[in-house]
């Protein structure tokens, strides 16, 4: 099995794994959110940016939303799949190149404003919560911070001021 193909499944998987986990604690009788159930991007770390993209165009027949400035981006059900250079994505993420800390992808919940993405990360640091990078301005034009499970998966928590999303916060476009 190619190294894409174990990052696909191991991607795959997570979102299946996800999707059953709740993401509320109870509290006595009240329900208390911490952070939404939900994803809007599932990003790759390609090796080969380019041969990754032609395999996702030539083999399933995918267009990209959006190509350029060594991103691509694939509009799927409800959220994007993005391709980055792994090495730039350890990198955005605060892990180490060799992927020792990452694991070829990161997992993604985008915020209306920074000041959401601030919130979550207030909340989820007064949990325990392993901090893998404070929220900061991104080179990217948004803002992010990185926050790890313990299993070591990367979640990225970020306001995109280019990402659209419907009133249930599902994503419609990144402009």
């Amino acid at each position: 099995m190619s190294s894409i193909s174990k990052y696909l499944l191991t991607g795959l998987f997570a979102l299946l794994v996800l999707t059953k986990v709740s993401a509320q604690q109870t509290t006595g009788s009240k329900n208390e959110k911490i952070m939404e159930q939900r994803l809007t991007f599932i990003t790759i770390g390609a090796k080969d940016l380019g041969k990754l993209k032609q395999f996702y165009i030539d083999k399933f027949g995918w267009k990209p939303l959006k190509d350029d400035n060594g991103i691509v981006f694939f509009k799927m059900n409800g959220f994007i799949l993005g391709l980055y250079p792994a090495d730039e994505l350890a990198k955005d993420a605060n892990a180490s190149q060799n992927c020792d800390g990452l694991k070829g992808f990161t997992l993604s919940i985008n915020y209306g404003s920074e000041k959401e993405v601030d919130e979550v990360f207030k909340t989820l640091q007064s949990r325990g919560v392993q901090v893998g990078k404070t929220p900061q301005k991104a080179d990217w034009g948004g803002y992010s911070g990185y926050v790890i499970d313990v299993e070591g998966n990367h979640w990225e928590i970020a306001y995109n001021p280019f990402l659209v999303m419907d009133k249930d916060r599902n994503v419609v476009t990144h402009q």
